[in-house]
């Protein structure tokens, strides 16, 4: 809702699992903390509209000015751009900051939107993160070194259980001999990354005197109480974007705050469809010199992040079609992934999406550097009926003939010397079929990838085999494959009913 403030919070997903895999240090990395630092500065570098950004841990809160108009204020598009690009630039970045730990797997992260309605909401918001990042290192301080001493993981949370801020400070330096005041600000406080008004060298005079001029410039910062007057009114920038904090707040309810979260949930017994589409991929084919109409490399990377995608969820995604830089994943009609809250299967699966990307890009394109993070953003429709899932697909695949038809046309008479506007011109209102006829396109013969686009699932052809995860043997779904197939009539379906049961 306009004018209220946009704040988008994400989290890493199974964060725990992946900090163990990699060996970061515990309780915190802090490498880790200034890789997600990173990714935070480069999200206000790349989108103008966000002022400030507030992050401990694996979550980070970006906070948008009150008069905001990216992507016209939808919750979902708003929070997955955000979401993919934070990924995107998290697996870029990572070899910076690890440059001995190789990224094993991708990772994702997870969130949703809040609305704040004033100032003074956005300011409660802020004290209960900042309260959190505090009372978790508190916990995590006691809870390591307590592990590291020898006590098991349960022995060590019995022991902490419930114990109030002043017993874990004595737990802390009676026992270890450490004044938590005394642990670095990031740990304790966070980082606060924003848009600052500094004194910034811009040359120097002839005797060697250095001229400053006054420059916008992002900074992060590990403010003690970045919900303070004194922090907040010293920042001429949030003072302008944000407004000002007219008193000092001491206590927040955390349920005041969450009831401004904007998370709806699925319709139930309904078919998800998570439909994920390139963000600026024009741009971005053309910079790093795609094959024009069709780049098989291209098309197959996408091919590859939609099948680790369904290897990633197993239970939940049945099917997915992909064509060009999008793709629509299908959640069976049952599926309780993430109690079906729309920005939290949304995120999780466009950020899993996006990292994988980035991860496989050099097994495609070995030859071609990726020149800068891309990024994807998705949305969720429910479909009630099998019928209408199935209209759905049939529509996204003609909508693939058409452009394919369209695009073959197109860069044939660009080929042939004529600018892309006398193509398009010459294209408008033309019967494709008679241009490609007029052309000599051979498109019958074109690879079935490039008419037809890309299915992927699940194949139960041996349903006897079993997998180890997580200690305990379960049935197998099977393997993932990738046809190139008409999914429009009725002859895919009844070659596979198992994909569509409404009893899974």
């Amino acid at each position: 809702m306009f004018p209220n403030f946009i704040l988008v919070r994400i989290n890493g997903r199974n964060f725990t699992n992946f900090s163990q895999l990699h060996q970061l240090h515990k309780p915190y990395d802090e490498n880790a903390l200034n890789l997600m630092n990173s990714c935070a500065v480069s999200l206000l570098e790349e989108y103008a509209d966000i002022v400030l950004a507030y992050g401990f841990s694996d979550e980070y809160t970006f906070v948008f000015k009150k008069t905001s108009k990216f992507y016209d204020r939808r919750a979902s598009k708003v929070l997955s751009i955000i979401t993919s690009f934070f990924s995107s630039v998290f697996v870029t970045k990572w070899s910076d900051f690890f440059p001995q730990k190789e990224l094993q797997y991708s990772p994702s992260f997870h969130g949703h939107v809040t609305s704040c309605a004033s100032v003074d909401v956005l300011q409660a918001y802020l004290l209960w993160r900042q309260n959190i990042c505090h009372a978790n290192n508190q916990y995590d301080q006691c809870f390591w070194r307590l592990v590291k001493r020898g006590m098991d993981f349960r022995e060590a949370h019995d022991l902490l259980k419930g114990a109030e801020k002043c017993n874990l400070n004595n737990l802390l330096f009676d026992e270890f001999n450490v004044n938590y005041n005394t642990l670095e600000p990031i740990f304790r406080q966070g980082s606060c990354v924003l848009k600052a008004v500094v004194d910034d060298i811009v040359k120097y005079a002839d005797n060697g005197v250095p001229i400053k001029r006054q420059r916008r410039k992002i900074i992060t910062v590990h403010s003690k109480k970045i919900a303070g007057r004194k922090f907040w009114n010293d920042q001429t920038v949030l003072l302008k974007e944000l407004g000002c904090f007219v008193e000092d707040v001491d206590n927040v309810k955390p349920e005041y705050v969450k009831s401004f979260e904007f998370d709806s949930k699925l319709m139930p017994l309904t078919w998800i469809v998570i439909r994920i589409d390139g963000c600026h991929f024009h741009r971005f084919s053309e910079l790093h010199e795609f094959v024009k109409p069709n780049d098989e490399r291209a098309l197959n990377l996408m091919n590859s992040c939609a099948m680790t995608v369904l290897e990633e969820f197993p239970h939940d995604i049945v099917f997915a079609y992909g064509v060009s830089d999008e793709y629509s994943f299908i959640l069976k009609k049952t599926t309780e992934l993430f109690q079906r809250r729309a920005s939290k299967i949304v995120s999780t699966i466009l950020s899993f999406f996006t990292s994988t990307y980035v991860m496989r890009w050099k097994d495609f394109f070995s030859q071609s550097e990726l020149k800068y993070p891309p990024s994807f953003d998705g949305r969720a429709v429910c479909y009630p009926s099998t019928e209408i899932l199935k209209d759905y697909l049939s529509w996204r695949q003609v909508d693939c003939h058409i452009n394919n038809q369209y695009n073959s046309c197109f860069w044939k008479l660009v080929a042939s010397g004529k600018q892309k506007r006398e193509a398009q011109q010459n294209l408008k209102g033309a019967q494709l079929q008679k241009k490609i006829e007029e052309l000599a396109i051979d498109y019958n013969n074109l690879p079935a990838m490039f008419r037809q686009g890309s299915s992927v699932f699940w194949d139960k052809m041996d349903n006897a085999l079993t997998h180890q995860q997580n200690g305990k043997s379960s049935e197998s779904c099977g393997r993932v494959i990738v046809e190139h197939c008409n999914i429009i009539g009725s002859g895919f379906w009844l070659e596979h009913p198992s994909i569509l049961e409404e009893k899974q």
